[in-house]
């Protein structure tokens, strides 16, 4: 029979054990983070079925990652695949993917992942990036946990594509993780979640993050009430909302998104389809004071289709006429216009753009510029076949080939067939020199032919709070729900 001094002793012993199991085997969980994405409540879709919605997107990217992923600050980081090599001559990626299984427990192979990246590029899908992966030529399954892509000609930026949600691998309506869906969701709010064990000190930690999706309106007065931690997706459509709102000073972001925003032809005849008359359009935008309407810092002006800062090409030239004032030069816009308005009877330019407050911002800036001209601009919701409409893209790479492909004949109204020629030249070249070379002459070739009125870059916007300190803002604009509330410098279990 132990004496009570033992009992007691005994006592003591298992209480310090237990306080040593909980110091090393503890699970340290964060707390919800809400999140909205500004549009419709997200659900898990299939890229291959058509462009994907901000807050689609949102989701794919952070619970069907595709082989790679973007960090906070839009570099590339280890997905689905643990690492990767590249051959010398830039023609073969090989990844080695992580062990890793479905939210049904069934395992990840190569071989699945393979056939669901063939789906996406395959001839009958509609997803929206497939034509940037055109230089593929084989996805082969080398073993259970390796998979290989051969190229056609090198493709520097191939992983920064793969990073994109539209390249998510999704198999039946589920996802690849960092999160899962739990089974506790809402309708309205899916709750995300994640554990993340550091193998330093077995620390497990657990992620929940609950994501929904709501009007911009409605996303930023939860976000104001403190409802929500976050708020993703805005674009110069809905900005006008957050400028109005009582926002804490340092909320509102920006993300320096790279990209297209501007107007199109949106159809071959009528005005626009002849070239005089579309570089007077472009030539008589007061581009400055459409940006300080819109109100975005740091925002810059923009009329060529390519931007500054992209690999392999030379910053695109400005035309000689951007850098005269506009009220210098609308004199002799205004006898152009009187000219040409002669033979076009006085026309009315309809522009085909979204119901928002910065759609009519936007509309109200060209009918003054446009209208000091004689030309008459209406909202092609008000009858008739749209003249010009928006584009308002991010870029999904640093490459100048999205932006160019973006205006080849048989996806624009008005083309030049020598530029297509050139792209189908840059898309063979297996020299980047050449291949890039051929990029700058399209782009002169499209800018000479005034294929697009360039305005500035996309904007895009975040509300974010002071909690939020794993948010970065990015070139890509696309942000991972990991780490939100831990600092960026630390380890975030990635």
């Amino acid at each position: 029979m132990r004496s009570p001094v033992t009992r007691r002793a005994l006592v003591a012993a298992s209480i310090l054990i237990a306080a040593l199991c909980a110091a090393s085997c503890q699970r340290n969980d964060q707390g919800e983070t809400n999140v909205l994405a500004i549009g419709a409540q997200p659900r898990i879709t299939d890229p291959a079925s058509g462009a994907l919605t901000e807050p689609q997107a949102v989701l794919l990217a952070n619970v069907a990652q595709g082989l790679v992923a973007f960090d906070p600050s839009g570099q590339i980081i280890p997905g689905l695949a643990e690492r990767w090599n590249v051959t010398d001559d830039g023609l073969s990626y090989i990844f080695r993917l992580q062990t890793a299984k479905w939210p049904d427990g069934r395992k990840i192979t190569a071989q699945q992942v393979a056939r669901l990246l063939r789906r996406q590029i395959s001839a009958r899908s509609n997803n929206a990036l497939k034509d940037t992966l055109g230089a593929i030529d084989e996805i082969t399954p080398m073993t259970d946990r390796v998979i290989e892509i051969s190229l056609t000609a090198p493709r520097p930026h191939l992983l920064q594509l793969l990073a994109q949600p539209e390249f998510a691998i999704v198999s039946e309506n589920q996802g690849s993780g960092p999160f899962a869906i739990s089974p506790k969701s809402k309708p309205d709010a899916l709750l995300l979640r994640r554990s993340v064990t550091s193998l330093d000190d077995d620390l497990t930690t657990q992620e929940d993050v609950i994501l929904g999706g709501r009007p911009a309106p409605d996303a930023i007065k939860a976000f104001i009430a403190g409802e929500t931690d976050l708020v993703l997706g805005g674009t110069f459509a809905d900005l006008a909302y957050a400028r109005s709102a009582d926002l804490p000073k340092t909320a509102l972001r920006f993300d320096p998104a790279m990209g297209l925003f501007g107007l199109v032809p949106a159809r071959g005849s009528g005005p626009v389809a002849d070239l005089a008359f579309r570089r007077l359009l472009s030539q008589a935008i007061d581009r400055q004071a459409l940006i300080d309407a819109l109100n975005v810092p740091g925002l810059l002006p923009r009329a060529t289709i390519l931007e500054p800062g992209l690999d392999g090409v030379p910053s695109p030239v400005a035309p000689p006429w951007m850098s005269t004032p506009i009220e210098q030069r609308r004199a002799t816009l205004s006898a152009a216009a009187e000219r040409m308005i002669g033979r076009l009877d006085a026309p009315v330019i309809r522009i085909a753009l979204p119901d928002s407050p910065g759609a009519k911002i936007m509309l109200s800036r060209l009918a003054s510029d446009w209208g000091a001209l004689g030309i008459k601009v209406e909202d092609a919701e008000k009858g008739g076949p749209a003249d010009l409409r928006l584009i308002d893209l991010v870029a999904p790479s640093s490459s100048p080939a999205w932006y160019l492909r973006s205006f080849r004949c048989g996806i624009v109204s008005v083309c030049d067939a020598e530029a297509d020629e050139l792209l189908d030249g840059a898309r063979a070249a297996t020299v980047p020199a050449q291949r890039y070379g051929l990029f700058t002459q399209a782009a002169q070739r499209m800018d000479d032919q005034q294929l697009f009125i360039a305005l500035a870059a996309p904007i895009r916007w975040s509300l974010v709070s002071t909690q939020m300190q794993g948010f970065a803002n990015n070139h890509f604009a696309t942000h991972t729900l990991v780490g939100l509330r831990q600092r960026p410098d630390r380890d975030r279990g990635e």
